[in-house]
């Protein structure tokens, strides 16, 4: 892994995406390695890169508290192009200093990891008066996350970070994305029952998204490995088919669904 200090002439970002207002990427790059990421395309960089290197935005909490003197109130999004607790984070706690910036001036803020590394700062998150932790999970099968997710925090550890800042009142949800293929319609309960157990408010529902070089990252993981089946791979009629029950379960259980992008 490629580890470099660089300095960041800004820290928001005006965000485009749902429900975010601004972005905040304390790093450029990550160190979780997932095969179907689709940052490499939206930051055109190169596929085989990717999972290699991260540089560290050494001064951004110190850019961040300068903005946030003037900036409108509006959510932040922590991260949209890398994951805030990537195994980097461990030493350079670049997340927990913008958090700490962020919560000065009490701005709303949605975290979105793979990591259970979150719970260090719990201290922190249970201040806010507005804030949700969202955890990133494709499928239960901790194995085959192991296969295109190699360098995340397990399933169950993530499962149990949501469950931990779930019992401290702070509003949890999952990202149930990108749904693994290999997924059974008969495990679609099992899995909703986990969610609502570890403590999910709301579910974000997306399917796999193959922008270029995604689907060929993907099959060469998948031809070292025979026995992991994918057939459903690009079949939409299979992804319907798991959302469609999915929203079902979940309005029994007055859990808001909504679907990714």
């Amino acid at each position: 892994m490629k580890i470099t200090e660089i300095k960041c002439k800004t820290a928001l970002s005006k965000s485009n995406l749902p429900g975010l207002d601004y972005s905040l990427n304390p790093y450029r790059g990550c160190g979780h390695k997932c095969a179907y990421c689709y940052v490499p395309n939206v930051l055109r960089i190169n596929r085989s890169e990717w999972g290699n290197f991260v540089d560290v935005k050494t001064n951004i909490p110190v850019v961040l508290a300068k903005e946030l003197k003037t900036k409108k109130h509006g959510v932040v999004g922590l991260s949209t192009v890398t994951d805030p607790y990537q195994p980097i984070e461990k030493k350079y706690r670049l997340t927990r200093y913008c958090l700490e910036q962020l919560l000065r001036y009490d701005f709303p803020v949605h975290i979105q990891t793979k990591s259970d590394l979150v719970i260090r700062d719990i201290d922190l998150i249970s201040k806010f008066s507005n804030i949700e932790v969202m955890f990133s999970i494709g499928t239960l099968n901790d194995c085959v996350r192991k296969l295109l997710e190699p360098k995340s925090s397990s399933i169950q550890n993530r499962l149990n970070a949501m469950k931990k800042l779930s019992d401290e009142k702070i509003k949890t949800s999952v990202f149930f994305g990108p749904i693994y293929p290999n997924i059974s319609f008969e495990e679609v309960k099992k899995i909703c029952d986990t969610f609502v157990y570890y403590g999910a408010k709301e579910i974000m529902l997306d399917r796999f998204n193959f922008k270029p070089g995604i689907y060929k990252n993907i099959e060469s993981v998948l031809e070292k490995h025979p026995e992991l089946s994918f057939k459903n791979l690009e079949d939409k009629e299979y992804y319907n088919k798991i959302k469609a029950e999915m929203i079902k379960y979940f309005a029994k259980k007055r859990i808001k669904v909504t679907e990714a992008f």
